[in-house]
């Protein structure tokens, strides 16, 4: 029998008198199986995806790594675990120096800008890294290249020759990112060479019509070049029994894309490119190439882990007794669960993943987010515009997390789970077990009496839950562990909502005493269980209650605070959003939609041709607008009234949703067609018709004369 099997079926037994519904379901042999596993390791090394230092941190990001991957590790040294939490900047690659190229600067000046920018994000946000380290270090560039030569001196690599596009003029071959032409696919202009971004088609430099190279405008010649892959064709059979056999208790995204991988076939992957940035190929022949991006920046986990442990840094990699795990995109699975750990097998020194719980996107109120049209929540520009709500995105992230499918992220639904959850939920909680305690008893932790059934039911509901959340978090399960998390404050409001101490007090003291006892170990519990999810929350509320951090084993002892403790003043842990904060996030991707779409506006093509004499029958002349306002039962129309130098005509024009004050209009001079043939709208017969075009965002906008002329003159 597995060591917890007998809790479960205590847990069982206790259900049949409680009142709260429990989820079986979480409670299995599968977390003995698990918990048994964890207890065979003696420390875990937990990687964080690293991202892009050309750019800030955006939601995405947070969601799919960063936020899960923090909760892991501050949920394992609650357990008091050996873990080493590891993150940093990839600072090598083409979008760096595309961006450096496009602002004038070095590729050097671009990352030491972001490395800063993403860093400190980071630290304000809580995500508790033991290191966050960077690839542009020369401690990185010596662990990647003596990586490379240990693998090259093993005879691992092969070397090959192929044809790739090289620009004459600056005498240098072009990155895929460097080549832009013509789309086979959609036809847009400006496709990469590896991607189209208006039809989200892969494609390679060689697919491209007409390419041309971005540095020089030039058309791009092809030219011999050599360079070493990693032969993962020659790994196929063992990764397949590695992962599809070995691996089964991946999450089923991972596990389903790496099948995919395999059934597919794999080819060789070239681990060299023809670029001046990043770590040199430390060989002879190759000293005009860097190491390819994917190649080096998974070593960073290793570089930084030297960085911070210079002396023993090889027991987080080399030695069995640890877990490795790895925290990652959907994008980034098959360099985490195929390409690295093959780096690794073939070093032959090196411990291989434990486990890879990758997570999906995360979208933006219905879109995907785009770094490069800005749709996008910036994690600084959050800490700004929310000052000390790190807690309640960090809440909003776990809830929405996109665990095994793309979720989404909208403005309302956080107004909606800060006010309704956060605030409703766990806040009134602590906020009516605090105050009553001041109010009867001066803040000093009461005496409670005898317990009655309804305490011992709360008793088992908390080992429930401590079970289920633990459960939860080491099957990588976090959104269901917040589910958890919450349902101690939960259970403490109804507690309070069944029993209703404030009418009991009137009449008994001694039953006031127990519920008021029992309310502040569930808030002690709280702020526990909530520490991986919510830390900043957590800490306030152990400040509010004047009590360090219980030991998270004898959280389930449910008497925590002692008698007689006395607690702080009660503070609220959170604060209501208000409709005026969301609108004006809404109004700002709004504004960065109108924006995308005047950027990527293209013109109408040309109506076919007409002759002059035809044109000529049209008379466009200029009037000033006498009068203007809607159509009654017409949303859409306006009524002008035009002084056209002939006695004056009424117009009616289908504008009105653009111009939504049509008295402003009054006095201004318009174009309008005089002698179009007059037709009745909505009971008005319009004489003409009004001259607007159409905007890139589809607005339509009146055409006026940029100086005062006479009314009636003819335009043309």
């Amino acid at each position: 029998m597995f060591p917890n099997t007998k809790l479960v079926l205590n847990v069982v037994l206790l259900a049949k008198s409680c009142k709260y519904s429990i989820n079986f379901s979480q409670i299995s042999c599968n977390f003995a199986q698990n918990f048994q596993k964890m207890k065979d390791y003696k420390r875990i090394t937990i990687t964080s995806a690293l991202p892009y230092a050309n750019g800030p941190v955006h939601i995405g990001h947070l969601a799919g790594v960063y936020v899960p991957a923090d909760i892991y590790a501050r949920y394992n040294r609650l357990k008091h675990r050996d873990v080493l939490f590891i993150g940093g900047s990839d600072e090598h690659g083409v979008p760096v120096t595309l961006k450096a190229r496009k602002e004038g600067v070095t590729p050097q000046d671009i990352v030491d800008r972001y490395h800063k920018i993403i860093k400190e994000s980071f630290e304000e946000f809580g995500i508790s890294f033991d290191i966050y380290g960077r690839t542009s270090a020369e401690i990185h560039h010596k662990t990647a290249a003596e990586f490379f030569l240990s693998l090259y001196n093993k005879g691992e690599f092969v070397e090959k020759t192929s044809m790739q596009f090289y620009d004459e003029q600056e005498q240098q071959f072009l990155a895929d990112r460097y080549i832009m032409g013509t789309c086979p696919k959609c036809g847009a202009e400006d496709a990469y060479g590896d991607q189209c971004e208006k039809c989200g088609s892969s494609l390679s430099p060689t697919e491209l019509i007409n390419p041309r190279s971005m540095i020089s405008g030039n058309a791009p010649v092809m030219k011999e070049t050599k360079h070493w892959y990693l032969p993962l064709d020659k790994y196929e059979e063992e990764l397949r029994h590695w992962i599809l056999e070995e691996h089964k208790e991946w999450k089923p995204n991972v596990y389903g894309q790496c099948k995919s991988w395999l059934d597919s076939g794999l080819f060789p992957r070239a681990v060299t490119r023809d670029l001046n940035w990043g770590v040199k190929v430390p060989l002879e022949e190759g000293k005009d190439k860097v190491l390819y991006v994917w190649f080096d920046a998974p070593i960073g986990y290793i570089s930084n882990t030297k960085m911070l442990y210079p002396n023993d840094w090889e027991k987080w990699w080399k030695d069995k007794d640890t877990k490795l795990v790895h925290f990652i995109g959907k994008d980034n699975i098959v360099f985490h669960c195929i390409i690295f750990p093959s780096m690794l097998r073939h070093e032959g020194s090196y411990i291989l993943p434990d486990n890879v719980p990758a997570n999906e996107f995360l979208n933006l109120e219905g879109n995907k987010i785009s770094t490069s049209r800005n749709w996008a929540v910036w994690l600084h520009e959050y800490l700004r515009d929310f000052e000390g709500k790190q807690d309640v995105l960090r809440y909003v992230l776990t809830a929405n997390a996109p665990e095994t499918k793309d979720n989404d992220f909208s403005w309302k639904d956080f107004q909606t789970k800060n006010n309704s959850e956060l605030v409703a939920i766990m806040g009134n909680f602590i906020n009516r077990a605090v105050v009553l305690t001041h109010k009867y008893f001066g803040g000093n932790v009461p005496q409670p009496a005898e317990d009655t059934d309804y305490e011992k039911e709360i008793r088992a509901e908390i080992a429930r839950i401590k079970e289920s959340l633990e459960n939860n978090i080491e099957n990588y399960k976090f959104r269901e562990a917040l589910k958890d998390a919450m349902a101690v404050s939960r259970l403490g409001n109804k507690y309070l909502a069944d029993t209703e101490p404030w009418k009991l007090i009137k009449t008994d003291e001694a039953r006031t005493r127990t519920i008021l006892y029992y309310s502040l170990q569930l808030c002690a519990l709280s702020a526990t269980l909530a520490e991986p999810f919510l830390p900043f929350t957590s800490a306030k509320l152990f400040k509010m209650l004047n009590f360090e951090r219980p030991d998270w084993e004898s959280t389930t002892k449910v008497d925590l605070i002692p008698v007689g403790h006395k607690i702080g003043e009660a503070e609220l842990l959170f604060e209501r959003i208000e409709d005026a904060a969301i609108d004006a996030q809404l109004q700002r991707l709004e504004n960065i939609k109108i924006e995308n779409e005047k950027n990527n506006y293209k013109p109408q093509p040309v109506k076919e041709n007409v002759a002059f004499d035809d044109f000529m029958k049209v008379d466009i002349r200029v009037g000033t607008v006498l009068e203007c306002f809607k159509v009654p039962k017409a949303d859409k129309l306006l009524q002008f009234k035009i002084d056209d130098g002939m006695g004056g005509r009424t117009i009616v024009s289908g504008i009105a949703k653009y111009y939504t004050e049509p008295e402003k209009l009054v006095g201004t001079q318009v174009c309008f067609i005089a002698n179009f043939e007059p037709r009745k709208l909505k009971g008005v017969v319009s004489e003409g018709m009004i001259l607007s075009a159409e905007d890139a965002d589809g607005r339509l906008v009146l055409l006026l004369p940029k100086d005062l002329v006479k009314c009636g003159v003819r335009v043309g």
